[in-house]
């Protein structure tokens, strides 16, 4: 078992140890601040701190997990060789050039979303304001990375230590943003969607098509369901998640009523083939009210807790809406990535706790990172099928390489191979068989 010296014990100290050793690397270790306890063992053992101490392996600290208070950081990104680093030491002792707990923790906290920072029309944190953008690591799964960064300096001092193996994973998940295109949607907005039809040739859909699916001459375009549990049959071992949106309607909360009985009879044959969460509203980033109103509506109609959610247009904000999950007794959350770039936004590709920064404590909430959004590559960045498959390729490889997860998230229309989504199904295939392969592996 490792044995860890800290000054002193802080809850952020206390936190990063715990995601890096217990759910990164996977290892049993004991910390202790007594110092000559920790001189006198004679086991693998790691200093933490502005100095070194006895002859354990040393990690020169920083400032940053000895405060308790949320203050202005310079985290500086540099390189070590191709590896993004950030929070550099400058301590010819120290087995790495960084202060590697420091640099996990800012990235899993978030702590930079808690700064002053702009928004974009949404109100929402943007990938330009981070430091992975500026340090041009956002797309490295930098946490994972550090994390066996300290697992081989650990190992090239104490041969003899064991870290459990990483497996890779990976996470198939859907938002359903609406369930239909033109079905099951009430008169006056069918009424008004086909003034608009019939007033652009380029938009949400035709006239014709629409009127053909009404008259059920042809399946409705969003209704890609079918399509993706046949998918999944191909592939057992890939979990499968659906967050369908129980908004009110409005101006961005255009959802199927869950009135709606097909649309229940939908959600509960889903339910038989994957796992469902709630895809917390738009509106209720700013009305708390709203949550436990959606999160009811989808209980009652699958019968069962729902503990699981991902923010629709990922509009939240650190750390009252991960707040507002707890107390609605909300366990995992898949909102954490950008709307507008590919990447890791909290750093990592694993699951991990969130921690409360305002409240300076580690909560029981799981965070899960997704690592692209289908619609980043449609309509922020423009590319065609070919160009997204290329991203989804290469993330997949660097989630690879640190065996972690990757979360990528779908939704339904995406599949459809019409309304400008022309190749996309056949992305979607491309990855999901190339993910199973690297599960294989």
């Amino acid at each position: 078992m490792l044995l860890i010296y800290v000054p002193r014990l802080t809850n952020r100290i206390g936190y990063t140890l715990n995601v890096i050793f217990n759910h990164l690397l996977r290892a049993e270790y004991e910390i202790t601040t007594n110092s000559e306890f920790f001189e006198n063992q004679d086991r693998a053992k790691i200093c933490y701190g502005p100095k070194p101490l006895g002859d354990g392996l040393y990690i020169r600290s920083c400032e940053l997990l000895m405060q308790t208070t949320i203050e202005p950081q310079e985290p500086k990104p540099f390189r070590i060789g191709e590896q993004a680093a950030i929070f550099p030491t400058y301590n010819a002792k120290s087995a790495l050039p960084f202060d590697v707990l420091a640099a996990v923790f800012w990235c899993l906290s978030r702590y930079e979303e808690y700064l002053p920072h702009r928004t974009d029309i949404h109100g929402r944190y943007i990938a330009a304001e981070s430091t992975a953008f500026h340090g041009d690591f956002l797309c490295e799964p930098v946490v994972d990375q550090w994390a066996l960064m300290l697992a081989d300096a650990i190992r090239q001092r104490y041969p003899d230590t064991v870290f459990a193996p990483r497996h890779f994973d990976f996470e198939d998940t859907f938002d359903i943003d609406a369930a239909y295109c033109y079905k099951h949607k009430g008169l006056f907005r069918s009424v008004v969607g086909a003034v608009k039809d019939q007033h652009q040739r380029q938009g949400h859909g035709t006239f014709s098509q629409r009127v053909r699916v009404l008259r059920n001459k042809e399946q409705d375009p969003f209704d890609t369901f079918e399509r993706i549990l046949e998918t999944h049959k191909r592939y057992p071992a890939i979990s499968l998640k659906f967050f369908p949106l129980m908004a009110d309607y409005n101006v961005n909360d255009k959802s199927i009523s869950y009135h709606c009985n097909e649309f229940r009879e939908l959600l509960k044959h889903l339910d038989d083939y994957a796992q469902m969460g709630i895809h917390a509203s738009y509106a209720s980033y700013d009305d708390e009210r709203l949550l436990p109103k959606e999160i009811e509506r989808l209980e009652t109609i699958l019968h069962r807790p729902i503990i699981r959610n991902r923010y629709h247009f990922l509009r939240f904000n650190l750390p009252k809406s991960y707040q507002n999950l707890m107390y609605n007794n909300i366990q995992h959350d898949f909102s954490m990535g950008y709307a507008e770039e590919p990447g890791f936004r909290a750093g990592t590709c694993a699951p991990y706790p969130f921690f409360d920064l305002e409240s300076d404590f580690e909560t029981q909430l799981m965070v899960h990172p997704f690592a692209v959004m289908d619609s980043t590559l449609f309509f922020y960045k423009k590319m065609t099928p070919q160009e997204a498959e290329a991203v989804y390729m290469t993330l997949l490889e660097r989630v690879k390489a640190v065996e972690g997860t990757f979360s990528a998230l779908w939704h339904n229309p995406t599949l459809c191979e019409t309304l400008g989504w022309q190749g996309w199904s056949s992305v979607y295939d491309h990855v999901l068989e190339h993910a199973n392969e690297m599960k294989k592996s």
